[in-house]
């Protein structure tokens, strides 16, 4: 059956000589593998709709319990205008992509989490003072993951912190990406590792956070 949804890109991968498989969250059916042919010649330019993160309208065929469906239409549903001229913005979108990645795949209220997701990127995209962007992003997925803390201690579970570190931590858990807390390069760093290995404990498959490095080089200098 054919539906409108929309949706974010999370991933792309080549196949064969000019098509591609691409992962989108849909707001109707969750996480979903499609593939597209013809987007990687060289008289294509619709391969922009598919870079990570990117929202979309979508017009696509659907069957339930079917492997790698096909899309009818593609539009660009928001066109960032920062988030790929502005460093700080593209280390942080590149970091949160390998996280959804690697951490979103149920299925159920995908309604709730397309919205979460379309909401922050756009946040994202406007907002001016971003360096704790994605503390505060990690902690609201993981309530919409299903794990989400409600206490510092949830996060802590006995690694011992600076004070400073667990005031940090304290409020990121009411902050919202308006008004993130000001935190030092040290403190940023060691709530991302303690916030990363809560999502271990809860992830056993989550691994090595391969963009980590990155976006720890940016927001030192």
């Amino acid at each position: 059956m054919i539906h409108k949804t929309r949706g974010i890109v999370f991933r792309f991968t080549k196949y064969g000589d000019t098509s591609i498989i691409v992962n989108i969250f849909t707001e109707l059916f969750g996480l979903q593998s499609y593939i597209v042919n013809n987007v990687r010649s060289k008289s294509s330019r619709t391969i922009s709709l598919y870079q990570p993160l990117t929202l979309l309208d979508l017009v696509v065929y659907h069957r339930e319990n079917g492997n790698i469906m096909r899309i009818k239409e593609a539009r660009c549903l928001h066109a960032y205008q920062s988030i790929h001229q502005d460093i700080r913005k593209t280390t942080i979108a590149l970091f949160l992509a390998e996280m959804l990645n690697k951490s979103v795949k149920d299925q159920s209220n995908a309604e709730s989490i397309y919205d979460f997701f379309m909401n922050s990127f756009i946040a994202l995209d406007k907002l001016e003072g971003v360096e704790n962007f994605h503390l505060v992003f990690l902690v609201k997925l993981s309530r919409h993951l299903g794990f989400g803390p409600q206490a510092t201690h949830e996060i802590l579970e006995g690694h011992g912190v600076t004070s400073a570190e667990e005031a940090a931590l304290h409020q990121l858990l009411t902050a919202e990406f308006e008004q993130c807390p000001a935190l030092t390069h040290e403190v940023r760093r060691s709530v991302l590792e303690l916030l990363l290995t809560f999502y271990k404990r809860h992830l056993e498959m989550i691994g090595e956070i391969r963009s980590v490095a990155v976006l720890q080089e940016v927001f030192t200098h």
